[in-house]
């Protein structure tokens, strides 16, 4: 347990190094090897070997099965003529090869034959100056990973999310990388759930301030109606984060309970705290999502109440009218014989009278609050 404590304690702040790139290798690609490729490297007792910066995946295998170690082939958006060549070398199943040829996967493991096929959703947050109604909160990518005995093919779609600064900082602990591919498919899982993490608490940033807007007192003669767009447009990229952390929790928890033959035991350990980390950002997803239903409905609702104050005033104001328009169709109906009619003061007493019986009305509803 000490051990496996240590080996923890060494690749977990590997993976949050920078991207500066690791200067002990060259990563040139041949000319001749799929345009896709992004690198291709064997690897044995946790080392990479110098000699295989430029290797092609199929001069890679070689090395592999003549000297032993695993392979790991990254790739970039792969066309299908890219990557057949590849799947034929590795004899990966043709259902997992259009999965990550064409990408938008839901997120699963799979196991065909001796290939674990597991299929990751990157989440990238998208950094915004202000939230507007039509804000992109987070970005999605997808990295799909082909775990064998000997061998791991990373395919990588979407402009975020990239596996180089990951793949240096394995490379340099040995004692973890000499667990074979599964150490890989473990590094991969942590990289993209500590992403989640990292997303969650900027979202989280994001769903304060339009709860602190809505909920605070509102400016002089401003409106609620911008806020309704934010919150929901909100609600929408929470719902996409959601989409990606869910569908993974059930793989994770498979990768650290059943035993599997490409799997380390000692690895195996390792898939315990990611799936504890993805079953809480889990739930902080699930409450985004109820917070801002909670969130919309108060808005909804404060707008419904500045409806009625408004309806209130402009009823009110109607009743204050209809006095003097009651009186002044009442004595401009022309009949000769009508009440003081013909009388000198007739004129000034109904203006006064309409007048007391308008502030009477006034003083009521204001002292009532509908003014």
């Amino acid at each position: 347990m000490s051990m496996i404590r240590d080996l923890r304690a060494a690749v977990r702040p590997s993976l949050r190094k920078s991207s500066t790139p690791y200067s002990g290798y060259d990563t040139t690609r041949d000319p001749s090897a799929s345009s896709a490729v992004v690198d291709c490297a064997v690897y044995r007792d946790g080392r990479r070997l110098e000699s295989t910066a430029c290797l092609t995946p199929h001069e890679a295998m070689l090395r592999v099965r003549e000297g032993g170690g695993f392979a790991w082939i990254g790739l970039h958006e792969p066309t299908e003529a890219e990557f057949a060549g590849i799947a034929a070398e590795f004899g990966l199943h043709p259902l997992a090869v259009e999965d990550a040829v064409h990408a938008h996967q839901r997120p699963k493991l799979e196991r065909y034959d001796d290939t674990l096929f597991t299929v990751f959703k990157t989440i990238h947050y998208v950094e915004h100056a202000e939230l507007t109604a039509t804000s992109e909160v987070v970005e999605t990518g997808e990295v799909m990973c082909f775990t064998g005995r000997d061998f791991v093919i990373t395919v990588r779609h979407g402009g975020k999310g990239s596996l180089r600064a990951l793949r240096h900082g394995l490379q340099k602990d040995a004692e973890l990388l000499a667990k074979g591919p599964s150490a890989v498919l473990h590094a991969i899982a942590d990289h993209v759930v500590d992403g989640y993490i990292a997303v969650a608490e900027a979202v989280q940033d994001d769903i304060d301030e339009v709860e602190i807007e809505v909920f605070s007192a509102p400016a002089k003669g401003s409106t609620r109606g911008g806020d309704a767009g934010r919150i929901y447009q909100l609600k929408r990229e929470v719902l996409e984060f959601k989409r990606a952390v869910s569908p993974l929790l059930r793989p994770m928890q498979l990768l650290s309970e059943r035993p599997m033959r490409l799997v380390d035991p000692d690895i195996q350990k390792y898939f315990r705290d990611v799936a504890d980390h993805l079953a809480r950002v889990q739930e902080e997803v699930i409450g985004f999502d109820e917070l801002l239903n909670s969130i919309l409905q108060a808005n909804l609702a404060q707008a419904t109440v500045a409806q009625n104050e408004d309806m209130r005033k402009i009823t009110s104001w109607a009743a204050i009218i209809a006095v003097p328009t009651a009186v002044c169709g009442i004595y401009g109906m022309n009949f000769e014989h009508m009440p003081e009619l013909k009388w000198k003061y007739g004129y000034p007493l109904v203006l006064t009278g309409i007048a007391a019986v308008c502030f009477a009305i006034h003083r009521t509803l204001k002292r009532n609050g509908w003014l």
